[in-house]
């Protein structure tokens, strides 16, 4: 009875992937869903907060700790982490939407109306 029982929950477990998934369609357009989700929201609500957190340090070590060390010392390390994770956010947002890209999960948003320079036909 137990066999019987977990042999059923196994595979029951094994499409539940499959079930889920048949809600989204295909799974380019999950993908792509969730793509445009992170970009269009939790990129620019990350980078938000990683400015704050640079503006706070920029207070807190001029404004606030002008004539204290330790406050001083503070919002230098705050300057110096918003900055790191700056740095890491738009690398790992380069490298996320490269292999994106490279598998065929971009965006093939075509953008009309581009200034260019006029060619002359001969």
């Amino acid at each position: 009875m137990k066999k019987t029982v977990g042999s059923i929950l196994t595979g029951a477990l094994a499409f539940l992937p499959l079930v889920a998934l048949a809600q989204f369609g295909e799974i380019s357009t999950f993908v792509a869903k969730i793509s445009q989700f992170i970009n269009s929201t939790l990129i620019p609500l990350v980078f938000g907060i990683a400015l704050l957190v640079f503006i706070w340090g920029v207070f807190k070590a001029f404004i606030l700790g002008g004539a204290d060390a330790s406050s001083r010392e503070e919002g230098q390390q705050l300057m110096l982490w918003a900055i790191i994770g700056f740095v890491l956010m738009v690398s790992v947002f380069g490298i996320v939407n490269m292999i994106a890209n490279g598998l065929g999960f971009g965006g093939k948003e075509n953008i009309e109306n581009i200034p260019n320079v006029p060619t002359q036909n001969t």
